[in-house]
């Protein structure tokens, strides 16, 4: 079955963020990276939302609170509003978004200025400040 990406490129998931979760493809920058965490909290994939979170910063003891909140709700919608550095050529790069879902009979959002960093020459997540 092909099944479209939920981060909102119209491409195969597994051609997209599919092949960045299953560690075929890395990251090329913190846009990539943000759609990639995304797509996995649709999927309740906290191995790779550990994985891709900085190790100073990571969520060990909060691990099976994501994993049942992602899975309790309903993805709808992940929407970029805009993207600062964070290109093949920096180190560092913040991506806003807002990420729209279905909680408890009503649509709710996370809107996010998430701040991305190289470790080990690999993107990953550092922190956001909600909005």
């Amino acid at each position: 079955m092909n099944e479209i990406c939920p981060c909102g490129s119209k491409q195969n998931y597994t051609d997209c963020c599919g092949a960045i979760i299953n560690g075929k493809r890395e990251a090329g920058s913190a846009l990539v990276l943000m759609k990639s965490r995304y797509t996995a909290y649709t999927k309740a994939d906290v191995d790779y939302l550990m994985k891709s979170h900085h190790s100073s910063t990571r969520p060990i003891k909060e691990r099976k609170s994501i994993k049942r909140w992602a899975e309790s709700v309903k993805w709808m919608q992940l929407i970029i509003l805009n993207t600062w550095d964070g290109t093949s050529s920096d180190d560092e790069g913040y991506v806003e978004f807002k990420a729209l879902f279905f909680e408890n009979g009503k649509i709710n959002q996370i809107h996010e200025k998430s701040f991305f960093k190289r470790e080990k020459q690999k993107w990953v997540y550092v922190s956001g400040a909600h909005f």
